[in-house]
């Protein structure tokens, strides 16, 4: 079940699979764990799952063909962690579904009404700083999510991803 899932194990396994040429990549492993953190830090307060939250996290680029414009990402990242489910982490169909969503359409999706959903677009979007944007509140799904935003840094926030995180060490 979503809390027995031992997300140390997998970020280990997902890393192990060659793809990305660069860790510090824009759309990388460093940008993967800031999105959960982020995505940890409003799951807080917004009621998302947090289990779906940090799976997006990890999967969401991490079948990006390059730092471009690259078409279906998102779906191919939901479709390669079909590789690790049931072998590494194990959901209920429903939250599985949100899961793949999230990662399907977080490129092209403006808003979602869906805590979880909304939570992960936010938490990735949260992290455009690393792009050279400045992250809007206008874009956010989440009532935390445009806080953060409109609040323009996230550091105040920090304290609250710490419980979830703690396993990743």
């Amino acid at each position: 079940m979503p809390d027995s899932i031992d997300f140390h194990r997998l970020w280990l396994a997902v890393a192990q699979v060659p793809h990305h040429r660069d860790p510090y990549s824009a759309h990388g492993p460093d940008h993967w764990r800031r999105v959960e953190r982020n995505g940890c830090i409003l799951a807080a307060k917004t009621g998302a799952k947090i289990h779906v939250v940090r799976l997006f996290a990890l999967f969401h680029d991490s079948r990006r063909e390059n730092e471009g414009w690259d078409p279906g990402h998102g779906k191919r990242g939901a479709d390669f962690a079909d590789t690790f489910r049931d072998r590494f982490f194990d959901l209920p169909d429903e939250d599985y579904e949100l899961f793949r969503q999230a990662c399907i359409w977080h490129t092209e999706g403006v808003h979602h009404e869906d805590p979880t959903i909304g939570t992960c677009w936010d938490a990735d979007r949260l992290d455009l700083g690393r792009v050279g944007m400045i992250p809007s509140a206008r874009f956010m799904s989440t009532v935390f999510g445009k806080e953060i935003a409109d609040h323009g840094v996230i550091h105040p926030w920090l304290h609250l991803a710490e419980p979830y995180l703690a396993d990743t060490d």
